[in-house]
């Protein structure tokens, strides 16, 4: 397996800085395309095989969470293509079929294999629901899937799938190379995280894999809140990227005086909230702390509430010359909005506070 032991951090480092160099002209195309290079640069270095390990003893999610905040904020869209591709891969390690885990953690490892979480479900007027349907005494994808990060530039996805009847979505593994699969590129059109390139995908009877556990696996524990964690610490990323480009326009502005030191101090105040947060989740995914699920919603909230004080602060403080211009903190105030609107997170907290209150 490859951990962060065996990146040399002069490497880790150049990587890291000829993606967030090429960042602003990526997000500038008129027709963003899959950021092929700077997943190129992570999968070379190693760093898309970070968790191909088989089985439930994980690498270091102190280690983890770093790796994933520092390749968003080297660029938002890049960080949430790696993010979800890494969630993909744990979930191949802890559920997928012995023989199937096996092979594809391999082409991982072997820089074979690019892969992806697709949860999205479309709305009215946008196709059916993607779903798992028998077909000549196997199973097949038929539907549609929206907000696929990576859309593209994958070779498999985990997909949330229907069953044709009632019951829990399924968790199903997908060769996103097959003709059958088309990508929608008219479909995302947001001015956040344009590159990541997450379109509406159409499965026109494409074979399943693999099931990845029992219907509702998806949800199980502890890997959901894994899951959700480094979500949460690729918002991590793009917020130190809004505070270093906030407090770089602050500190150059004539007459800095008071108001601006106050900005600051706020600013710094929450990415410090953020921290503390990272920090306290990823040290529940490393000593498997029965309460992680409740752990990682009050983490993501408060990771969410601090980007979002952050980035108002940010905004109020620097004004409109920053947005009017473009570049970073316009960037990162723009992928942070767009991807923290894709995660409710109300109805979970509330569901922690119900629990609470019975408990009294």
């Amino acid at each position: 397996m490859t951990t962060s032991t065996d990146f040399a951090a002069a490497d880790m480092t150049d990587v890291l800085a000829e993606i967030e160099a090429g960042a602003s002209e990526r997000d500038g195309e008129a027709t963003p395309r899959f950021p092929g290079g700077p997943v190129g640069l992570l999968e070379r270095a190693g760093m898309l095989a970070w968790n191909a390990l088989a089985g439930t003893v994980r690498p270091s999610a102190v280690a983890e969470l770093d790796l994933v905040r520092q390749v968003a904020r080297a660029d938002g869209s890049v960080g949430r293509i790696f993010d979800g591709h890494l969630n993909a891969v744990e979930r191949l390690a802890v559920q997928a079929p012995a023989e199937v885990r096996d092979r594809e953690l391999a082409a991982v490892a072997a820089r074979r294999l690019r892969a992806g979480v697709w949860g999205g479900d479309p709305v009215a007027g946008e196709g059916p629901p993607a779903t798992v349907l028998p077909l000549d005494g196997t199973e097949v994808l038929r539907g549609v899937k929206t907000f696929c990060s990576g859309a593209g530039g994958l070779d498999r996805a985990l997909i949330m799938a229907r069953q044709p009847v009632d019951g829990p979505p399924l968790a199903v593994w997908v060769d996103l190379t097959d003709r059958r699969v088309q990508v929608d590129r008219s479909w995302f059109q947001s001015h956040g995280l344009r590159a990541s390139v997450s379109h509406r995908v159409v499965f026109r009877s494409v074979p399943v894999i693999a099931r990845l556990g029992a219907p509702g696996s998806l949800s199980a524990q502890p890997w959901f809140s894994r899951d959700a964690l480094r979500t949460a610490a690729s918002w991590a990323g793009m917020a130190d990227t809004a505070v270093r480009a906030a407090l770089a326009e602050l500190a150059e502005r004539p007459g800095r005086g008071p108001l601006e030191a106050l900005a600051a101090g706020r600013i710094l105040t929450a990415q410090r909230t953020i921290d503390l947060w990272i920090e306290r989740g990823a040290r529940a995914m490393d000593e498997g702390e029965e309460e992680l699920p409740v752990i990682a919603v009050q983490a993501r909230v408060g990771i969410a509430d601090a980007c979002r004080v952050l980035l108002d602060e940010a905004a109020r403080a620097c004004g409109s010359r920053p947005f009017a211009r473009g570049g970073a903190l316009d960037r990162a105030r723009r992928d942070l909005e767009v991807f923290l609107l894709q995660h409710r997170l109300d109805p979970l907290l509330a569901r922690v506070g119900e629990v609470a209150l019975g408990e009294r």
